[in-house]
């Protein structure tokens, strides 16, 4: 049986609008959006979880560097379960990493370090976890991406037009940072 919700967010989810509630979703039925050529799919979120944590998967296909951003509250997880993703970070230090993330390989972001990642391989997919003292981020998505109902990678790479990118910091604790280099390889 699939229970159907409305969110402030969508007509239809099979995400509770509120906490407390038990629910279960099935492989890739979550809340999706296409951003860049990748899928996002939200499984459960800041108003499931009071804002303390969300949870969601992005999958996509060999492609470009997402650009750089930081999440000034927020902590960000990535655990690979298929293919391979390149992970760049930079400490607060200025310190810059870059790691080859495999599936099973877990790599960890601190609230307030820039970050990015390039998927390397087809068919690669993360699980993606954020929590912090300034919420979750996981509308993000759909509201810089587009909300989609299909459960495949776009047709079309998804690229949010350059002013769009300002409009998403005060709301989703994600400031870009278009003019960041990465000194590594």
């Amino acid at each position: 049986m699939t229970m159907e919700f409305a969110t402030p967010y969508r007509s239809r989810s099979q995400i509770p609008p509120a906490p407390g509630t038990p629910y279960f979703i099935e492989k890739g039925m979550g809340d999706r959006a296409h951003l860049f050529g990748d899928l996002f799919t939200v499984y459960a979120g800041g108003e499931q979880t009071e804002n303390t944590f969300n949870f969601f998967t992005c999958e996509g296909p060999k492609g470009d560097l997402i650009p750089a951003h930081s999440h000034p509250d927020t902590y960000e997880v990535f655990f690979i379960t298929a293919g391979a993703v390149r992970l760049f970070v930079e400490d607060i230090e200025g310190r810059q990493y870059e790691k080859l993330l495999t599936t099973g390989d877990f790599g960890f972001v601190p609230k307030n370090c820039p970050h990015s990642y390039r998927i390397e391989r087809h068919h690669s997919q993360i699980v993606g976890v954020a929590a912090g003292p300034g919420g979750t981020f996981e509308r993000f998505f759909e509201n810089l991406g587009t909300p989609t109902e299909e459960l495949g990678l776009p047709q079309r790479p998804h690229v949010p037009a350059p002013e769009k990118f300002g409009t998403v910091p005060q709301r989703f604790d994600v400031a870009f940072l278009l003019d960041h280099q990465w000194r590594t390889r």
